[in-house]
């Protein structure tokens, strides 16, 4: 791809990894252990179209288990194949290919699963303003992955969690006291993070606006209420929309010229995209 992809951190794929083996293998592969330790090939199958994700956990979990494994990738992070497309071959330790084979591929099912949502939805928005962004619900433990999972799709990530940036929802500003209080003191505790403030009215809007905020969540606004909505905002700070968004209609809403689509289920509705991988030679 042209796009620069950021790459995991290299400590998160680490942990990923290390706790997969360490739940899938345990004491030993028994099964394995009934196998010649012999030098032997495989090879990876993507059996459906997908884009492409996760090959620094699948290349790890490999390695963990045989630091010698040559793997040879045919395919970038973030590529889009078609079905039948051989992503990968690999020449190790046959004991050690079987009992990295089930980590390795639910690694790459999960993550190509989320990068080739992500995809789908950023091409239903091609060509409007609209930028395509993830959420928290994501699988536990695996934040970090499925939100470079995101970016291999073409999408942008939210907030990685609590801490990097401060979202003002209704209880917040019912506590503060009013929108632009609640702002007030979202700076003073966290100056330098970026606040979101989530809006229900178009009156709430305004005084969203007059504070100054980085970005305006416009909840359950109907899409005539929504038009409104970018009319007087007129870019001057960015607008989000965020849940109930499918795909069928998510052309719609970022044709009204909100700035930003925020979607769950890229990261939560994972479908696993269909891969295998086989000891052998490909014919």
């Amino acid at each position: 791809m042209s796009r620069a992809i950021v790459p995991p951190p290299a400590e998160a794929v680490e942990r990923d990894v290390a706790r997969a083996l360490e739940e899938d293998i345990g004491a030993g592969d028994v099964t394995a252990a009934l196998l010649p330790d012999v030098a032997d090939t495989a090879y990876l199958l993507c059996k459906e179209p997908a884009v492409v994700c996760g090959r620094p956990w699948f290349d790890l979990c490999h390695r963990r288990l045989d630091p010698a494994v040559a793997i040879e990738w045919h395919v970038a992070e973030g590529d889009r194949v078609p079905a039948g497309t051989l992503l990968a071959t690999l020449q190790g330790r046959a004991r050690a290919l079987v009992s990295a084979e089930r980590a390795s591929l639910n690694f790459m099912q999960t993550l190509s699963a989320t990068a080739t949502a992500t995809a789908a939805y950023v091409d239903a928005v091609a060509g409007t303003r609209a930028r395509i962004l993830d959420t928290r619900k994501t699988l536990p433990g695996l934040r970090q992955a499925q939100k470079y999972a995101v970016r291999c799709g073409g999408g942008e990530n939210h907030r990685i969690g609590l801490f990097d940036a401060v979202m003002l929802k209704e209880n917040h500003i019912r506590a503060a006291g009013s929108i632009a209080r609640a702002v007030e003191l979202a700076h003073a505790r966290s100056p330098g993070l970026p606040v979101i403030v989530e809006v229900e009215t178009l009156d709430q809007l305004q005084e969203a606006l007059a504070t100054g905020c980085d970005r305006i969540l416009i909840d359950d606004f109907d899409a005539s209420t929504r038009r409104e909505a970018v009319r007087i905002a007129a870019g001057r700070i960015p607008l989000e929309v965020s849940g109930g968004v499918d795909l069928a209609g998510v052309r719609a809403i970022a044709e009204d010229g909100v700035d930003c689509i925020s979607i769950g289920g890229l990261t939560k509705h994972v479908r696993a995209v269909d891969l295998s991988l086989k000891l052998g030679r490909t014919h």
